[in-house]
């Protein structure tokens, strides 16, 4: 088996592991700077493609960044309003795209 490793060249996971460790600590560096940034245009994306799909008050919605170790968390609370309205307003909006135009025959 070691003739296989010699011939294939196999490296040592010990310098792999370290650069990932680099690549990781960069990450987090720039990740720390350019934080606020980023996550005021998350918040505003992710918004404008809830908003195509529901009527939402911008006074209902609660968004939140949690960074631990590891790990970075954003949570974004959105009030929906009640299926019933939604369902409603999805029914005329389906039924004025149904209705077949007057013909002048």
């Amino acid at each position: 088996m070691s003739f296989l490793a010699n011939l294939f060249g196999r490296k040592s996971s010990a310098p792999i592991a370290r650069d990932r460790l680099q690549i990781l600590l960069a990450h987090e560096r720039v990740a720390g700077e350019g934080q606020s940034e980023l996550i005021a245009k998350l918040q505003e994306e992710i918004l404008e493609v809830i908003k195509r799909h529901l009527a939402i008050d911008q006074d209902k919605v609660q968004i939140k960044m949690d960074r631990g170790t590891g790990v970075s968390m954003l949570e974004i609370d959105i009030e929906v309003p009640e299926m019933k309205a939604l369902e409603a307003k999805a029914s005329d909006a389906t039924d004025k795209v149904e209705q077949p135009e007057p013909s002048s025959a």
